[in-house]
């Protein structure tokens, strides 16, 4: 069987170090060449781990893009989706592990343009890619696997279990893009351009200022969907939420449609709330931070989410429902 881009483990992982070109670091003793990575924590801190998998046809489709950006696309929301992870717990990133299981016959300028997109989101943020695996897929797609390592100050990384009645709930930026730019790739590929979803941002300068700051008494990144991530998070804390739809602040892509802001996903913004008594910006690191709802008692004869003092039912991503190509959590 025909190597995937007629690379060979060895030269692949030699091509992939020499993209990363991992030197040490405060925290990174020793990157990509032996068995394990050493890593050294900064004193007084905490560790913490995420993993993501992408799934070509399920997270992402080679082509739905342009050549000249696919790869790059796929590779930055590799990165992305699991830095948002430690940006909702107000983490810094330590280091980065990618594993790449690749279809035979996929090209090399591909998966050259993958890593360059992996390693400009890791170079924008100090995330050194430490190490991973490599393998050959089984059938024709691709998979990709990251793992990122973060840390905190001991005792005080963000979480959904924070939430109490009386809070307020905000969102960093703006909600919905993603859905409606993955919309327009479902109908009109392959396109080029940079987008919500082809080029997420995840949140991390905010999500350490919230931390910094003590403004946040719960947190999670919007990539479900809002409302099913703020489901989790009141599910974590006990609370029920109420909404207010003319609050929630929608991306310009998605032209009013409050639907996708509620149920879209992939936004990679940050859902917190605060105590009554904490003044929260208006923005934090240039991004707008918006009020959007309170957080109240939890009762039985309510339900767990509000809008407008209606029922609103959890409608964002599930993981295990029907596959929905190009959609990811």
């Amino acid at each position: 069987m025909q190597p995937p881009g007629g690379f060979t483990e060895l030269s692949l992982i030699a091509r992939i170090a020499r993209a990363a070109a991992t030197r040490r670091s405060a925290t990174l003793r020793l990157g990509i060449g032996d068995d394990c990575a050493i890593l050294r924590p900064p004193r007084g801190h905490e560790i913490l781990v995420t993993t993501d998998l992408s799934l070509e046809t399920r997270h992402f489709c080679r082509d739905w893009l342009k050549p000249s950006i696919s790869g790059v696309s796929a590779g930055h929301r590799t990165l992305a989706r699991g830095l948002s992870d430690l940006a909702a717990m107000g983490a810094k990133p330590l280091a980065a592990f990618l594993s790449l299981a690749l279809p035979a016959g996929v090209e090399a300028k591909w998966v050259d343009r993958f890593l360059e997109g992996l390693l400009a989101l890791a170079k924008a943020h100090g995330v050194p890619l430490a190490g991973g695996d490599t393998a050959q897929a089984p059938g024709e797609y691709l998979l990709a696997d990251i793992m990122l390592i973060g840390s905190a100050p001991a005792g005080r990384a963000l979480r959904r279990s924070g939430a109490r009645p009386g809070d307020r709930i905000f969102v960093t930026g703006a909600l919905g893009g993603a859905a409606a730019e993955l919309e327009r790739l479902q109908q009109e590929k392959p396109v080029g351009g940079k987008g919500p979803h082809t080029f997420p941002e995840p949140r991390l300068a905010q999500g350490r200022a919230l931390l910094r700051r003590r403004l946040a008494s719960a947190c999670i990144d919007v990539s479900d969907g809002l409302s099913t991530d703020l489901n989790h998070l009141c599910e974590a804390s006990g609370v029920q939420a109420t909404l207010d739809s003319a609050s929630i602040p929608i991306h310009v892509l998605a032209r009013g449609r409050l639907e996708l802001a509620l149920h879209g996903g992939e936004d990679y913004e940050l859902l917190f709330t605060a105590s009554p008594g904490t003044r929260v910006p208006r923005k934090l690191a240039g991004v707008a931070i918006t009020e959007i709802g309170s957080i109240t008692r939890r009762s039985a004869r309510r339900p767990a989410l509000l809008l407008d003092g209606e029922l609103l039912k959890p409608g964002g991503w599930e993981h295990f429902a029907e596959a929905r190509p190009g959609k990811s959590g």
